[in-house]
């Protein structure tokens, strides 16, 4: 016979209670990735091409790491492109500079543009005739110029490296006159009515504010796809109280405008998936500076587009 004693009982074992729930981390865990000159930021990225250049290198030698930049190293991937790129158009825009002729004007580097992207079919998907640019990509530049000082660039890196590198080479002059008499001018202007035409409201561009009214569809159902973009807007706007059929004046993609360009006449071009039509032309001076040209392109196509209406 056993006698318990209640003084020398042990407590009754706690309750069990479920162990309370762990909160994620604030940030998921990933496992380290040892960086890469892709991953790298774009300073340190930019610093290191530009160490490529030896401080106490011959000129000779300075030229051909250019045309190592341009024809080689840029094809690396994205991020060394634009860091490739960032290097030689500013070594070489002084150059580029120097072959515009008056009464041209250049400006291959914007000081605004668009930065964000918004697809054209976000806003109305009925657009699909227009070859329209759907994104802003940080490789191609909405500033057609700076296309021709990247073949400025390509062309001259690839003269001076010859030039170095054979007494007998002569530098092609032909070359540089097509870029400067026809394609230099010829997009600066395509620039400019961008610029003119935004402000007018018959050109659009990715990343600007959207209008209530889209662009034309073809130019066989013109007349109706801008009837019904003006419906759309004074529908849009019907709240705010009537509207004017003129103050909905449809916008066209830039994308999808070109410049004919001569010495004495300059048009735009519409281009859709079926043809390309001229659709304005003005005459102008030789000596005639190529914001005028520009202001009277803008104001034509304005009057275009609200006559098609």
């Amino acid at each position: 016979m056993i006698i318990l004693d209640e003084k020398m009982a042990l407590p009754p074992p706690p309750p069990y209670a479920f162990p309370e729930p762990v909160s994620p981390p604030p940030f998921p865990l990933q496992s380290r990735i040892a960086p890469t000159l892709a991953t790298l930021p774009p300073h340190l990225l930019l610093r290191i091409v530009y160490e490529t250049f030896s401080q106490t290198s011959s000129i000779e030698r300075q030229r051909k790491t250019l045309y190592w930049l341009n024809l080689n190293l840029r094809r690396v991937c994205r991020a060394i492109y634009v860091a490739c790129m960032h290097v030689l158009r500013s070594t070489f825009l002084p150059a580029y500079t120097a072959h515009i002729r008056p009464p041209y004007t250049s400006d291959p580097f914007p000081l605004t543009s668009p930065t964000s992207s918004v697809p054209s079919s976000s806003i109305l998907p009925s657009f699909s005739a227009f070859p329209t640019d759907t994104t802003l990509s940080p490789v191609l530049s909405l500033q057609r110029e700076t296309r021709v000082l990247d073949l400025f660039i390509a062309l001259k890196v690839r003269e001076d490296v010859w030039l170095d590198d054979s007494e007998l080479h002569l530098e092609r002059d032909e070359s540089f006159r097509d870029l400067f008499d026809l394609m230099q001018p010829r997009s600066r202007l395509e620039d400019l009515v961008r610029v003119y035409g935004v402000r007018e409201g018959v050109v659009s561009v990715p990343g600007a504010s959207a209008s209530p009214v889209t662009t034309v569809k073809a130019r066989s159902s013109l007349k109706g796809q801008l009837n019904s973009a003006v419906m759309t807007g004074a529908g849009s706007s019907a709240a705010g109280g009537p509207s004017r059929k003129q103050d909905f004046l449809p916008s066209i993609p830039f994308a999808s405008l070109s410049v004919s360009f001569s010495s004495r006449r300059v048009g735009l071009v519409l281009t859709t998936r079926e043809r390309k039509k001229t659709i304005v032309e003005v005459e102008r001076t030789r000596g005639e500076r190529l914001e005028v040209a520009a202001r009277k392109l803008a104001q034509e196509l304005k009057m275009w587009i609200a006559a098609m209406s």
